[in-house]
């Protein structure tokens, strides 16, 4: 499982004690641990344990726990052979107009991922389709027929060397 860190509201690492930087890097490494396994690693009672877990998921820390599917194996099972990441570049980058495109790719399950960037593009994204004609249509919902789309410019991954979700907090 993945722990994804939120850092909200100028929190930082120096106002976390050693006990919850160690619980967060066990946490993001291996989420499926137990609250008595931690415990034990973490040498505190459980009781403790889950309340400091319960603690940095309400403030913040903590933002969501899930399963890392192995992306292999479901896109041969899904048909989802086809990992792009793709530079966009609107015509006017106001911030109503950066704030629309946000909303348009977030309705679609194909977007993973999209990073607003500066200097260069306004927006890197992170697609998954099943094929070239999947991503064609694709990006002729979103990228071509957007009267605000300027540049696209997609890059069709061959190989995944490194993928991790891990943050350093120790």
């Amino acid at each position: 499982m993945s722990l994804k860190l939120n850092f909200i509201n100028g929190d930082n690492l120096e106002s976390l004690d050693e006990i919850d930087r160690r619980l967060l890097d066990l946490l993001q490494h291996d989420a499926s641990l137990s609250n008595v396994a931690l415990a034990e690693k973490l040498n505190i009672s459980p009781p403790t344990c889950l309340r400091r877990v319960k603690k940095l998921q309400s403030d913040g820390w903590i933002e969501r726990q899930v399963a890392i599917l192995n992306a292999d194996k479901l896109g041969q099972a899904l048909g989802h052979a086809l990992s792009a990441l793709v530079e966009i570049t609107l015509d006017q980058q106001g911030d109503e107009h950066l704030l629309a495109f946000e909303q348009r790719l977030a309705l679609e399950d194909a977007v993973q991922q999209c990073w607003r960037v500066s200097p260069g593009p306004d927006f890197v994204l992170v697609v998954q389709a099943a094929d070239m004609p999947s991503y064609l249509a694709l990006s002729q919902r979103l990228f071509t027929q957007a009267a605000n789309v300027r540049n696209v410019k997609a890059f069709f991954s061959i190989k995944r060397s490194k993928f991790t979700t891990t943050w350093p907090v120790r």
